[in-house]
């Protein structure tokens, strides 16, 4: 198309099956034929369906959490430090438990929120709440596990390495976790624009 170029690929931590490129638009030409929606309601359309990708965003926080802590399981019950499996010291069997019971937790508030999706009744401020909780878990669970996989964490052969570099977009895209805060705090009445 006359006007787009793409640049090169980026180098970035993690999400290395991504391509992530530049894209230049330099004097595009649409044709009306091609042009979708109303012209100026661009970002508007693009609003619309936030409350979706925030949802979107904390399923596969969630996920991801979920699956740090399987692998970190089976590392630990496996893995043997003065003569014993890790996952039998009580730091270890603490850690573990935790984040159990948080990854839990979250999971039925994201499976809550789910459903009200489906319904057409999940608002802007739950789906922000459920992104900026579940990113949060996700980078402590992955923080947690790579601790628990001792030096073997830092080494991409194992996949808790990956997992770890990967976790660190979740709290950026779909909104960063401290535009998630500020969409919270301002339904709280916490504005003073709305004076």
């Amino acid at each position: 198309m006359e006007g787009f170029e793409r640049g090169r690929n980026l180098a970035k931590l993690g999400l290395k099956a991504q391509d992530t490129s530049e894209l230049f638009f330099n004097d595009v030409k649409i044709p009306k034929n091609n042009v979708l929606g109303e012209g100026t309601k661009g970002f508007r359309y693009l609003t619309h369906f936030l409350a979706e990708e925030r949802l979107m965003a904390a399923v596969g926080a969630i996920c991801h959490a979920a699956k740090a802590f399987d692998v970190t399981l089976e590392f630990i019950k496996e893995r043997k430090v003065f003569g014993k499996a890790v996952g039998l010291f009580q730091n270890s069997r603490f850690k573990m438990a935790e984040m159990r019971a948080q990854i839990d937790a979250l999971q039925c508030f994201v499976d809550q929120l789910v459903l009200l999706h489906n319904d057409g009744k999940l608002d802007v401020v739950t789906a922000a709440e459920a992104k900026l909780l579940t990113t949060d878990l996700e980078g402590r669970v992955m923080d947690e596990c790579l601790q628990l996989h001792g030096g073997a964490g830092y080494m991409d052969e194992y996949p808790i390495s990956r997992m770890f570099a990967n976790a660190t977009i979740s709290r950026i895209f779909a909104g960063s976790n401290e535009i998630m805060k500020e969409i919270i705090g301002r339904s709280l009445g916490l504005d003073d624009r709305q004076k």
